[in-house]
């Protein structure tokens, strides 16, 4: 399901969103749509759109990328310490996983990467990496949808499961700021727009809060469907 909410403020809008869906704030993609700053003549808002799955357990189409403190995790021993699974449903979970790539003709070994409230990450270690990524990470977003609707059927929909390889996560998102802050240069220097390639919600999101506060510059999506185009606009003086 699709919503749209807005508010003067992103973290307004996203609040508003989870208190009139009744759900938490990983449970749904956030896709920014249209922002205005607030100027003398202007009044700032945000609008932003909601996408739901329309299943008992509300899991999202696509990896959100809210895996929080990525880069303290990799560095934290204590958070990665213990790999073996805790009880029957990290180990199912696991073996899940690790059945649904060996039928797809791959050799992996899969391992618990980290632990967080209401979330668990699993590492694949494989030689065929690359091609379970795929391109723009659309391979890997496949899997862990299903991993997490197969954690619905055993009844721990509460749990957002994240699955990840040779730091893609991690690394896509680092480039998509880059891309931005690029983008953002060139748009200054032309004052024309740029439209970026298609992105799903969460890498479009990090785009947008990534532009939100650099002058003259605005962001809107564009096309339809879960991957978009972002535009990157000039909206200084000429």
């Amino acid at each position: 399901m699709i919503y749209e909410y807005e508010a003067e403020t992103e973290k307004d809008a996203i609040e508003k969103a989870a208190e009139e869906l009744g759900l938490e704030k990983d449970q749904f993609d956030v896709e920014i749509i249209e922002t205005q700053k607030k100027s003398l003549f202007k009044k700032g808002y945000v609008k932003i759109r909601v996408h739901t799955v329309d299943t008992p357990n509300h899991v999202a189409p696509e990896f959100d990328g809210k895996v929080p403190n990525a880069t303290v995790r990799a560095n934290n021993p204590n958070m990665v310490s213990n790999l073996i699974p805790q009880d029957e449903f990290e180990q199912k979970l696991l073996d899940f996983v690790h059945g649904m790539i060996t039928k797809m003709g791959y050799n992996v070994e899969v391992e618990i990467m980290f632990r967080e409230e209401k979330k668990i990450g699993i590492k694949l270690n494989s030689s065929s990496s690359s091609i379970l990524i795929g391109r723009k990470g659309k391979n890997l977003d496949a899997m862990q949808l299903l991993a997490n609707v197969y954690a619905g059927h055993l009844g721990r929909e509460d749990v957002r499961v994240i699955l990840d390889t040779e730091n893609y996560r991690i690394r896509r998102e680092e480039s998509l700021v880059r891309l931005a802050y690029v983008t953002a240069d060139k748009v200054k220097q032309s004052r024309n727009s740029i439209l970026l390639e298609p992105m799903n919600p969460f890498e479009r999101r990090l785009i947008h809060t990534t532009l939100n506060d650099i002058p003259d510059i605005e962001t809107k999506s564009e096309g339809d469907g879960l991957y978009k185009q972002v535009r990157v606009i000039y909206k200084g003086l000429r």
